[in-house]
């Protein structure tokens, strides 16, 4: 592909094909810390998700219509869905907030990958912290126990590569 005269770029392959949201990661950086193995991995992600808030405006004389003035971004809480994990660091971050009312915020970053596991796209959820935390109900039919941490945060960023 030329751009311009004498610059040349590879050719991009491009897809027509729908992206599989499948592949993905999760990643905590709190405090500088490399991410521990087991909490990298979860069966499902939910939640990403911004929204304009917006604000009814009347002008006076004016009944047809409203103007809708945007007031700010509203998140929806991230969700992770995972099997039940022991000796987990944060399982142990859960515990301090639900048990003790002590927060640590984190960075999470929610990773979409190719087949070949390269990023396609990615969600950054800065500062983010614990409000809600589950775990699936206890049958005598065989299953999976699942936990479910719900995320609160301040902002997302969305990353396309």
């Amino acid at each position: 592909m030329e751009l311009t005269k004498g610059v040349t770029l590879p050719e991009l392959s491009l897809t027509k094909d729908p992206i599989p949201g499948f592949r993905f990661s999760v990643f905590f950086f709190a405090g500088g810390v490399n991410p521990n193995p087991l909490d990298i991995r979860f069966q499902k992600v939910s939640g990403l998700s911004a929204e304009v808030t917006t604000e009814s405006l009347s002008e006076g004389g004016q009944n047809l219509y409203t103007q809708k003035l945007p007031t700010g971004i509203q998140y929806g809480n991230l969700v992770l869905e995972r099997g039940m994990v022991i000796g987990s660091p944060l399982n142990l971050e859960f515990n301090a907030t639900m048990a003790l009312f002590k927060f640590a915020t984190s960075n999470v970053l929610v990773t979409l990958l190719s087949e070949s596991k390269l990023p396609l796209a990615a969600w950054l959820f800065m500062k983010a912290y614990p409000v809600k935390w589950s775990t699936s109900d206890l049958n005598a039919e065989p299953a999976l126990v699942i936990d479910t941490m719900e995320l609160a945060y301040t902002r997302m960023q969305i990353l396309r590569v």
